[in-house]
């Protein structure tokens, strides 16, 4: 492939689009896509607008050269560039998985909804992520590896180069004498990614010369099987999720093992998670959807939970229990709840309508209760879990709705209920308080 055929195929797969946003890294592949654009613009599409974006992971002690270096080429080829400063948390994740999100998640808050991104993923990108998805037992969704157009932030992520290798990629750079940076970390064989780049497919296309060519075909037909699925199971999905994107257990209860866990996977890949393995899957089904009548069962896959509540599944955040939380309310003032829950706040005509406490009486919010409560008009005291089964809690919310203490008595479970002893009196002062939630 020649030079011109690169911007061809580039100037194919983009010119519909007149904004593009270029993950700019400097390093060889990044540099010959954004040069390769500029020429474009000059050329065939005069009205492209190319936009660079550079993360500053911080990762090197090089990050801040790297910057500089964008920049300065930025500036010979007329390119505006944005730099954005990340810090890449690896609790959750290993170093490349972690820097990877953080990067993709900085780049969809800054993006403009007219933008399209764009990445320099080349061939040998895609044999690289196949061989990983093999090395970790994955199916066809997988083994299709990387997509050429993908949504993204309501627009498209487009990886133009994902047909050329490598190998043609440093000869345009050295014919147009491009100068890039290199990352010393893509020597380092402690990286799966990295150990597969620099000793198993060398190995291979010293064997067989074509085989990154074989696997993206073999990528293509995974990718092509599994929107044949996505097609063929569609109405079945559509059918069985909840308008709060639960999924029904029932509605699996009569589907074959290989159907159930086929619709399984299509429901999780709505949520932002990594997809679950199999042996993850039948988890799911065995040990949460499966699990007897009167337990609570979740599985947790990476900063998400599997959990079960009246025969349906739903995905959710890992949601932290503020059952040891007390806070003293001063009710002239607007209060935060904790962990992003929202605000209380006193209002003239809607919320709870709750007795004004005695001078003596400290206001507080919880997060728990325990034993019975007598709810206002009702005669006898019920069991709290009774009460929240009525008032269809699920039990990862139970310890996440403020409750009203004037003391240590409770008077409402804000949003659910007023107990008896915090009803309003008749012609006596009362008040209104509204919960305003941030929804998960």
């Amino acid at each position: 492939m020649n030079n011109f055929e690169i911007q061809m195929q580039i100037a194919n797969n983009i010119k519909k689009y007149s904004h593009i946003m270029v993950a700019f890294s400097g390093g060889l592949d990044s540099t010959v896509l954004l040069h390769a654009l500029v020429q474009l613009r000059i050329n065939i599409l005069p009205n492209l607008k190319i936009h660079a974006i550079h993360i500053h992971h911080g990762l090197s002690m090089n990050a801040d050269l790297w910057v500089n270096h964008c920049i300065s080429v930025c500036d010979q080829w007329m390119v505006k560039i944005k730099v954005l400063y990340i810090t890449i948390d690896t609790t959750k994740y290993g170093v490349e998985a972690a820097a990877r999100k953080a990067r993709y998640y900085a780049i969809a808050n800054t993006i403009h909804h007219y933008e399209t991104l764009v990445t320099a993923h080349h061939l040998d990108d895609q044999c690289e992520t196949f061989l990983l998805a093999l090395k970790r037992g994955s199916g066809p969704t997988g083994l299709s590896s990387m997509a050429h157009h993908m949504p993204f932030c309501n627009n498209e992520h487009i990886r133009p180069l994902l047909n050329i290798s490598r190998i043609h990629l440093e000869k345009y750079a050295y014919y147009y004498k491009l100068k890039w940076v290199e990352d010393y970390s893509n020597k380092n064989n402690r990286f799966d990614r990295n150990f597969i780049r620099l000793h198993i497919i060398p190995a291979l296309h010293n064997r067989w010369p074509y085989f990154s060519k074989s696997v993206a075909r073999s990528a293509q037909l995974c990718a092509e099987q599994e929107k044949l699925l996505d097609e063929l199971l569609k109405e079945s999905l559509k059918r069985f999720i909840h308008s709060n994107k639960s999924l029904s257990i029932e509605g699996l209860l009569s589907m074959s093992e290989i159907k159930r866990y086929a619709l399984l996977r299509r429901w999780i890949s709505y949520f932002d998670v990594m997809m679950p393995t199999r042996t993850q899957i039948k988890k799911i089904w065995l040990e949460v959807a499966m699990a007897r009548k009167d337990a609570h069962p979740k599985l947790q896959l990476g900063t998400k939970q599997i959990r079960r509540y009246r025969k349906y599944l739903f995905l959710l955040p890992l949601l932290p229990s503020l059952k040891e939380r007390i806070i003293t309310w001063d009710p002239t003032k607007i209060l935060s709840l904790p962990d992003g829950l929202g605000t209380l706040q006193l209002n003239d005509t809607t919320g709870i309508c709750v007795r004004v406490p005695k001078i003596n009486e400290i206001i507080s919010l919880r997060f728990v209760v325990y034993g019975k409560l007598r709810i206002k008009y009702q005669v006898h005291a019920q069991p709290i879990k009774k009460i929240w089964r009525e008032y269809n809690i699920p039990p990862w919310e139970r310890e996440r709705i403020p409750m009203l203490y004037y003391n240590e008595e409770l008077i409402a479970i804000i949003g659910v209920c007023i107990t008896q002893s915090g009803q309003a009196i008749p012609n006596k002062p009362f008040w209104y308080i509204k919960w305003v939630k941030n929804f998960i």
